[in-house]
């Protein structure tokens, strides 16, 4: 049994909140169970210097956690004067996984930064970060068509993200904090909507596993991003198109 008593392929509870940033081009809150991430959208008509005239566009990210985030006080990274290690490399991934699913090309000499800010931190906070991303990015692009700055949405596609993971109870989809920290295998799996992998993290944190634990945990993490891009779609449909 679950420490949270869900069956093994269930996702915890999803809802993405638009527009909650009031002055960003795209916005969205993503809650999963306990996880809550802001992810904010901004637009610049400028671009880095190593793009500078070559007319493609740049999506990128930034990545941090509230102070209290976690159960104990973390101290911010900015009084440190420096990003940790994990920060980095969770921007960078979540960086690589938007700019999979956009054209640059079409999106010309746009920057697109998305600031992922973790409020709560229940496990999965990368995986939260990348769906609601998404979201966020899909919302600035349509602002950007509806004000006649680009002819057309540049996303080729969606990209979400699900953690899944080898615990006591087996192979299980979407872990919580319980869960990651005891699990002997923790893996994060990008994906796209159109069934392509932008990205997996495995790792085997005491033996190493089976290919065939592997296929498992694939077919879970397919599972929950179905679920994952089904709540995209919703938000950015209320965002658009709300009732009147």
């Amino acid at each position: 049994m679950r420490p949270s008593g869900r069956e093994a392929g269930q996702m915890r509870p999803i809802l993405i909140e638009t527009g909650f940033s009031h002055h960003a081009e795209g916005s969205a809150l993503i809650r999963v169970g306990g996880t809550e991430v802001l992810c904010t959208a901004s637009v610049e008509s400028r671009v880095p210097a190593f793009l500078r005239g070559k007319g493609s566009g740049w999506v990128t990210a930034e990545y941090g956690m509230l102070p209290r985030a976690t159960h104990a006080r973390g101290n911010r990274e900015a009084a440190r004067g420096k990003q940790s290690g994990r920060t980095q490399e969770i921007q960078r991934l979540i960086g690589r996984s938007l700019r999979a699913v956009t054209d640059l090309k079409a999106l010309g000499e746009i920057c697109i930064t998305l600031d992922c800010d973790v409020l709560n931190a229940d496990g999965g906070t990368r995986c939260a970060s990348i769906t609601g991303a998404w979201v966020a990015l899909r919302l600035a692009l349509g602002k950007l068509v509806a004000n006649r700055v680009l002819p057309r949405i540049p996303l080729t596609g969606q990209v979400a993200a699900v953690s899944c993971g080898l615990t006591n109870a087996g192979a299980v989809l979407d872990l919580d904090y319980a869960e990651d920290s005891a699990a002997s295998a923790d893996t994060n799996f990008v994906l796209s909507a159109d069934h392509r992998i932008v990205e997996i993290q495995a790792t085997a944190e005491q033996a190493p596993f089976a290919e065939d634990a592997f296929n498992t945990l694939f077919t879970l993490a397919r599972k929950g991003a179905g679920e994952l891009f089904e709540a995209q779609l919703k938000a950015v449909n209320a965002a658009e198109h709300p009732r009147t």
